[in-house]
């Protein structure tokens, strides 16, 4: 931004978020660190404050081996001497025969060339590698040398070091984050100014785990689910998948309930591999290990596919008297239809086709074929109607705005961390739960039209800028969320919100393309679908909802004129 002041980080900035980390865990989850992660915690104080620079640098950094010689950081005064400290407190080894089966990432610190300098290879070896890529140099070196005279030849030339501790510096940083992905580097994004974090009391900060069995079930599914993509990036056969991923769910053990979801999503990911992968048996069996979407869907489809036609209309009435979301609603009810007209001449049609069928139709300029919705708002320009592009970007800004507070509240225990995006529970049943009141009360208390407005608009300009999970930050947001509240009744607003709140994963999406209005204060939402598009079940559930509550909303089929 033109005339914003550059921001410049302290030199050792790093070291004070690390050390503000090691605080916050040690307040928070105290109780639940191992003797080896409380000692880990206790040398790294007592270390100088060059030798704590060094192995945050070392810690921030891809990979666990370095080159001393190429180590370069200004704001630490003797790297030397900061090495020799971390080589005799045991935060750091030098390479050696027993990092054997670490080889292929100590010996990726070199180039090709630097290998095959300081490898100890006969000549025609040398010759013949150098033709060969980096990585081939490698293998070739872990499978004909001998590891330790690797070693040996390569400190003759130059000191390579290994960090230690690792496994302890990444459970400090999952208890803080809460999850696998966190990285040091959201402090340097935030103290940049690149994102705004919401402000909070850090005393009303709670532990995102109460017992250490929470903590190492939730990681056991982390894990589990990276060695899952890691045997896919290796190409394993998916059968040695199946039976390791099957081998692995019979020894887990009983999982505490935070750890449900991720080990859901799990089953759900390999079970939809090994459908990708031509074996339906195995997945029907993996997805039957869940119930949570999609896995009861494809274990419809997999029964009835194989035959088991019963099972599969059992399943689908079950899914019919509580489904989760609108796919499953929809689908019930669909596949259930196909499977009893099976032999029958006429075909059934899906509800999302019916209502896409009944549908009206425009003629738009083929011109248009690759920006449809651009060519309808140009039709509604041209016949006196106002016209936005709208789609889930409004609702979940108003929705938002009108429950920030309520949204990033510490006081319901789902903000662990002050870099926390969204409440730890947003996407589970448990934020309607826990807020239901607190919903309702804050729609209750919007009684007027101007009391909606001067709250988004007040929320909208003391929050600018700051990240919300929901909020898409630009200058016509409000303009568009005011413009729906000017068309809508407030009871409408109201439903909508409580209806998006209940689930807010799945009802934060699927709203119709476009907003139409016109100055005598008729209006609509219009869904537009080109000749090749099809209508989502989440968009059929905003289309009947708005019905249901008296709200204008239609689905407009293009025409294409040539």
């Amino acid at each position: 931004m033109v005339g914003q002041q550059k921001i410049i980080l302290t030199p050792r900035y790093y070291l004070d978020n690390f050390r503000y980390v090691l605080d916050f865990v040690k307040r928070l989850y105290g109780n639940l660190l191992t003797d080896a992660e409380s000692d880990f915690i206790n040398r790294f104080e007592e270390l100088s404050l060059d030798a704590q620079c060094l192995y945050v640098r070392f810690s921030n950094r891809k990979g666990l081996f370095f080159r001393a010689n190429k180590l370069q950081y200004t704001e630490i005064t003797d790297i030397p001497a900061a090495t020799a400290e971390l080589l005799r407190t045991g935060f750091i080894d030098s390479l050696s025969a027993h990092h054997v089966f670490q080889g292929e990432e100590a010996l990726s610190v070199f180039t090709k060339p630097e290998l095959l300098n300081l490898l100890p290879l006969e000549p025609e070896e040398t010759k013949a590698l150098g033709k060969e890529k980096k990585e081939y140099v490698v293998r070739y070196a872990l499978n004909e040398l001998d590891f330790g005279e690797i070693v040996t030849s390569l400190a003759t030339h130059e000191s390579v070091v290994k960090m230690n501790f690792e496994a302890e510096g990444m459970m400090v940083k999952y208890l803080f984050f809460g999850h696998r992905g966190g990285s040091m580097t959201e402090f340097a994004v935030r103290d940049l100014g690149m994102v705004n974090f919401e402000r909070y009391d850090e005393s009303k900060l709670t532990a995102r785990f109460r017992t250490r069995k929470e903590v190492e079930d939730k990681l056991l599914i982390s894990l589990t689910n990276e060695e899952f993509y890691g045997l896919k990036e290796a190409e394993a056969p998916a059968d040695d998948i199946y039976n390791w991923f099957l081998n692995w769910n019979e020894t887990r053990p009983e999982l505490t309930e935070i750890a449900i979801p991720g080990y859901q999503k799990l089953v759900c990911r390999v079970g939809a591999y090994l459908e990708r992968q031509k074996l339906p048996e195995q997945a029907l069996s993996v997805y039957e290990l869940s119930d949570r979407v999609p896995a009861r869907e494809r274990r419809v489809r997999l029964l009835f596919k194989n035959g088991a036609v019963e099972e599969a209309l059992a399943l689908c009435d079950e899914i019919a008297v509580s489904p989760l979301n609108a796919e499953e609603r929809y689908f019930a009810n669909d596949f259930r239809e196909k499977i009893l007209s099976v032999g029958d001449k006429k075909r059934t049609r899906k509800a999302t086709t019916r209502f896409l069928l009944d549908a009206g139709s425009v003629n738009i300029p083929a011109a248009y074929r690759h920006h449809v919705e651009a060519g309808v708002m140009n039709y509604y320009l041209e016949h006196d109607f106002d016209a936005a592009f709208t789609e889930n970007y409004p609702w979940r800004g108003l929705f938002g705005l009108v429950f920030w507070d309520i949204i990033y509240d510490a006081n319901v225990s789902a903000i662990h961390h002050p870099l926390q995006r969204a409440p730890s529970d947003f996407y589970l049943p448990d934020f309607y739960l826990k807020r239901e009141n607190l919903l309702k009360n804050r729609l209750t208390e919007l009684t007027t039209k101007d009391d909606w407005r001067r709250h988004t608009g007040r929320m909208f300009n003391a929050k600018y800028g700051i990240t919300n999970v929901l909020v898409d930050w630009s200058d016509e947001l409000l303009t568009l969320v005011q413009r729906m509240i000017e068309l809508l009744d407030i009871e409408q607003l109201r439903l909508i919100l409580l209806e998006m709140a209940r689930n807010v994963r799945e009802h934060t999406r699927g709203f119709p393309d476009l907003l139409i209005w016109n100055e005598q204060g008729e209006y609509e939402f219009v869904e537009v679908k080109s000749p090749t598009d099809h209508l989502g079940p989440q968009q059929l559930h905003w289309l009947e909802f708005f019905q249901t509550i008296g709200v204008h909303g239609k689905v407009i089929r293009v025409v294409w004129e040539l």
